[in-house]
């Protein structure tokens, strides 16, 4: 008999250095919660895969560009990104120990599991605004998905990232001509202004439907040069 759930079963629940994070399973699909705060689940994937594939566009052509991807999350943005023989290196950077556990060797290694396996991927587990701040490598894209949105962050601390300051950091780890791309769970006009004030060109936005309310964003910006 195949089981049904009516609602949501934790299959684990850790405190992780930035809260408590927890997976659950909610019939078919896996979610990650953060703080109490829905964070993604595995239902669609669909601006999650748009947030690599229009950075890859994006680019002017460069052979084996080289993405960093901000947020493991359920693992949509690497696996796609891995499925794609056009990229070169693929850096990961996670905050938590539990999300990089849970796609190693949990639930969630049925999402990721090839991508973790290509010997183009490597995750790093560490802050993604410390790491833009301090990090001396430099990429051709880099695709950011660690916030429901530059208005409404996981946690105060990643406000910084969407600041003058913290898009100047970005900035600096992008390769002349790179794209900066952030994943929203809506478009913001106003972040769109802060990317032209940062100095970033070709900014737009591409949007995906979703089944009800605003659509999925993703805001592309390129790095003069």
């Amino acid at each position: 008999m195949t089981a049904v759930y009516d609602t949501p079963v934790v299959l684990d629940r850790r405190d992780g250095p930035y809260g408590e994070v927890v997976l659950r399973r909610h019939g078919a699909l896996l979610q990650i919660i953060a703080n109490g705060c829905f964070l993604m689940d595995t239902s669609d994937g669909r601006s999650e895969r748009l947030l690599v594939d229009a950075a890859r566009a994006a680019l002017d052509g460069r052979p084996a560009p080289e993405v960093l991807i901000g947020g493991l999350g359920v693992g949509f943005s690497l696996a796609h990104a891995a499925a794609d023989p056009r990229w070169g290196r693929i850096t990961v950077v996670e905050r938590e120990p539990a999300v990089i556990g849970w796609h190693r060797d949990g639930p969630l290694a049925e999402v990721s599991a090839g991508a973790l396996a290509d010997p183009r991927t490597a995750i790093v587990e560490a802050d993604l605004v410390r790491y833009v701040n301090e990090t001396s490598d430099t990429f051709d894209a880099l695709c950011l998905d660690i916030d429901n949105g530059p208005g409404w962050t996981v946690t105060e601390d990643n406000d910084s990232l969407y600041s003058p300051a913290g898009l100047a950091a970005c900035a600096r780890v992008l390769k002349p001509g790179g794209v900066l791309a952030v994943w929203s769970a809506e478009p913001s006009p106003e972040f769109e202004g802060s990317l032209r004030n940062a100095g970033f060109q070709q900014v737009r936005t591409e949007e995906v439907p979703v089944a009800r309310g605003v659509p999925d964003a993703v805001h592309l910006a390129v790095r003069p040069g």
